[in-house]
């Protein structure tokens, strides 16, 4: 039997929008449950240190509202860490953080940071939180990965998504397949995103190894046309269809 991946939602841009006018609409908790209600498998937050788009409040509620999974990003900043240990999500993926970046630029460095973050891991682990790391699609990433002795890891595909011509694209997504192929070796749950639409997510999601993916900014920008509640069905369907 095909196991189709699980989509995970990232619902930060409706926060986003919230904040341009530091109102109470449109509310991140409604949407996560519109999502939930067209087959996402988990709801995706960054509580980010300068509050930017997701609050403390967002995290609290959702985790009392949401049905599915509650999977919090997050960087290792002591606060964030206290918060997280609150809340309890289900899971927990640590990502890096700039204050100056539009969104996440790239992978966390974990063989830099490999003391620092096995400590974070074991606190959120020890609470019963899933903890899944975002990283390059580096074999020596994924390897410091399994040190910290974190459960998942996510493959940052921006550098897939964001190539130029086919013949990169190519060559970017045997990287993926190469980086999912070696994780799964080494016990470790493999999910991806970052950048990943609906022009590009089918090559990806045929990668077996792969077991979810987490979108956000695609499935926002299609449901202005075409509602929330269809784009999270449509992406659905572009992962089915794939296998």
């Amino acid at each position: 039997m095909i196991n189709v991946p699980r989509l995970g939602v990232n619902i930060d841009h409706v926060a986003t929008l919230r904040q341009a006018r530091r109102g109470i609409d449109p509310q991140p908790v409604i949407a996560a449950r519109i999502c939930e209600s067209a087959g996402a498998d988990s709801v995706v937050a960054h509580l980010r240190e300068d509050r930017r788009h997701i609050q403390a409040e967002d995290v609290y509620l959702l985790k009392r509202t949401i049905i599915t999974r509650l999977n919090l990003e997050m960087s290792v900043a002591d606060s964030i860490v206290k918060i997280a240990l609150r809340v309890r999500p289900y899971q927990a993926t640590l990502v890096p953080e700039k204050r100056q970046e539009l969104t996440t630029e790239g992978g966390l460095d974990v063989c830099a940071q490999t003391s620092l973050i096995s400590s974070v891991a074991a606190k959120l682990a020890r609470a019963g939180i899933l903890v899944s790391l975002f990283i390059d699609p580096v074999k020596k990433q994924i390897a410091a990965a399994k040190k910290t002795g974190a459960a998942m890891i996510e493959l940052h595909t921006g550098e897939y998504a964001s190539a130029v011509n086919a013949s990169l694209r190519k060559q970017r997504l045997q990287i993926l397949q190469r980086a999912a192929e070696y994780a799964r070796g080494q016990g470790l749950i493999v999910a991806a995103g970052h950048g990943l639409g609906y022009q590009n997510v089918a090559a990806v999601a045929r990668i077996g190894q792969i077991e979810e993916f987490n979108i956000g900014y695609a499935i926002v920008c299609r449901a202005l046309t075409v509602g929330l509640g269809q784009a999270v069905r449509e992406m659905k369907q572009l992962l089915a269809r794939a296998l």
